[in-house]
């Protein structure tokens, strides 16, 4: 069996939601052995979340949360009780990673912050990510990636000049700091690996997302310009759109920047007498003319399916991308299918059910997708053979309510 890159890993997990199990799935599909820490006393709202298999609600039958946490180990422990946290305590004894996403100060408050891990394990290395960070006059402030959004300036430039915003599709920096927080995690353990120190990494996923604000700080900053919504325009673009095509609901993206770009989108329309006019010969001249190009280049589209559209501008140097819904990602998209994006995972209460492995794939390190856990699937595991904890402890646990 080939080995994994993070085989031998040990990850005390506290994470919950969107932001922080994307983290541990990262460690755990490449090998590491990641338990979660979760409970029914503070349960993962994405366990009690839609969508849910055949609409029936249940603490393993939430869809996100079976995406977010395969290959994952489940304890449930009531974190309010503090033989609970004791519990939490004996695993980052043994554990080399924590990994959490509580408001700020929280762990603190529960007892697990990192100056208590670090008495208890001095080469411990934890990461926590949360809004705003843990230190600064906002970072006890609760919320979700919505929030963050909306703070981060989002909101202010998605939609349309004459509508009310409209935000981009979920939880927007929930899926920035992830990425980071890997690479922050993999930096720290090198660091742990040329000086046996391990350290506390504070991500404020505020900040990772106001990173990609840049283009229009700057902007700000030297031509007092801020930036606001314009739909689906760019300034160094036009045609620059999602435009109709060929049946219901069909659509396909099409970004034309150069004047080069132009001759090649007119000769893919056929040379259609409009695209060879004045007003439209240059990029300025056509974003003086934008509305009414839209118009010519939808009567064009719309003719055709997206398909179409897509392969032959691709074909002429165009960029240009076909309106997908899920559906098409999961079942049509050849790409998707290639790369083998989407596992085929057997559930004991959902049922099969499809799951994103990883976005990158290291040629000499293979990874793999299991399940998702039950809650408190792994407690009998957890507590006997990782902390070594008798029979009569454990029975004790559960009479107190601290096993959940």
């Amino acid at each position: 069996m080939t080995k994994k890159l993070l085989d031998g890993l040990k990850v005390a997990d506290f994470t919950l939601y969107v932001a922080g199990p994307q983290i541990t799935k990262v460690l755990a599909a490449y090998g590491a052995e990641v338990i979660r820490i979760e409970g029914k006393s503070k349960i993962d709202f994405q366990r009690v979340s839609p969508p849910f298999k055949d609409m029936e609600p249940g603490f393993n039958r939430g869809g996100d949360f079976n995406q977010y946490n395969t290959s994952k180990l489940s304890m449930a422990v009531n974190l309010t009780k503090p033989k609970g946290v004791e519990l939490a305590k004996r695993l980052v004894a043994w554990a080399d990673l924590v990994v959490e996403n509580f408001s700020g100060g929280a762990m603190t408050r529960m007892g697990l912050g990192y100056e208590e891990l670090e008495r208890i394990k001095p080469d411990i290395i934890m990461l926590s990510t949360c809004m705003q960070g843990q230190t600064g006059p906002y970072a006890t402030s609760p919320g979700t990636g919505y929030h963050l959004t909306a703070l981060s300036g989002f909101y202010h430039i998605t939609g349309w000049p004459d509508r009310e915003p409209v935000g981009p599709d979920g939880p927007y920096p929930d899926y920035i700091a992830p990425r980071l927080s890997l690479l922050a995690l993999l930096a720290a353990l090198d660091y742990r690996r040329r000086t046996g120190k391990g350290q506390y990494i504070d991500i404020s996923q505020y900040e990772t997302a106001v990173h990609f604000m840049t283009p229009l700080v700057l902007d700000d900053a030297v031509n007092q310009r801020v930036a606001g919504c314009r739909g689906n325009r760019s300034d160094y673009a036009a045609p620059h759109g999602v435009y109709r095509c060929r049946g219901d609901d069909k659509w396909c993206a099409i970004a034309v920047f150069t004047d080069e770009e132009w001759e090649s989108f007119g000769k893919v329309t056929g040379n259609q007498s409009w695209a060879k006019e004045t007003r439209f010969a240059t990029l300025p001249a056509r974003k003086r003319n934008e509305d009414e190009l839209e118009c010519l280049v939808e009567e064009w589209t719309v003719n055709l399916s997206p398909l179409e559209v897509m392969n032959m501008m691709q074909a002429a140097g165009v960029g240009a991308g076909m309106v997908q819904t899920a559906e098409d990602l999961l079942e049509y998209d050849p790409q998707l299918k290639h790369n083998h994006l989407f596992w085929e995972l057997d559930h004991p209460e959902v049922g099969k059910y499809r799951a994103p492995g990883s976005s990158f794939v290291l040629s000499k390190s293979p990874y793999a997708l299991q399940r998702a856990p039950l809650l408190g699937e792994h407690n009998e595991y957890v507590l006997k053979q990782v902390l070594g904890l008798p029979d009569e402890e454990i029975a004790e646990l559960v009479v107190e309510g601290v096993i959940e």
